[in-house]
């Protein structure tokens, strides 16, 4: 999805037409349905804890550190942000909402890319809208997806 797909632009030199701006804005609000869709089912679907481990490997993979290679995946051999994650799964905000469910497990990782990651929240803020983590948080939903249909 391009950043042109996420956004609506109406420029000052050409005639104001609404039905482009109706069709742009009913493709936004069908995105919002499809991803209310997505929360309410990854909401009923329970992780366990190994489940929740190989998911925070896949969207936070480990890297080629030699202290891993070899060993079998668990919470000591997780990356340092899948720590993170895995470690604010009870207290970010909403951790309450759907506790134990596919929903809380994706929240957070949201909750690390968008408010823990980076260098400040400038960094921050732009990276989760435009940068590597609008496209690891769009990944990693599709991920818990998978997770939660074989769950």
């Amino acid at each position: 999805e391009s950043k042109a797909e996420r956004s609506v632009r109406i420029g000052h030199r050409v005639e104001f037409d609404p039905s482009e701006v109706k069709q742009a804005l009913g493709i936004a609000a069908e995105k919002l349905n499809t991803y209310k869709d997505m929360a309410s089912y990854l909401g009923k679907k329970r992780f366990t804890p190994d489940s929740y481990i190989e998911y925070l490997n896949t969207v936070f993979p480990r890297t080629a550190d030699k202290k891993v290679q070899g060993k079998s995946l668990s919470l000591d051999t997780l990356s340092r942000n899948a720590k993170l994650a895995y470690d604010s799964l009870d207290s970010q905000p909403g951790a309450n909402f759907a506790e134990g469910s596919w929903w809380q497990a994706f929240n957070s990782v949201t909750f690390i890319t968008d408010h823990v990651q980076g260098r400040n929240e400038d960094n921050r803020l732009y990276s989760s809208w435009f940068g590597g983590n609008q496209v690891r948080k769009r990944d990693a939903l599709k991920t818990a997806i998978e997770f939660a249909d074989a769950a």
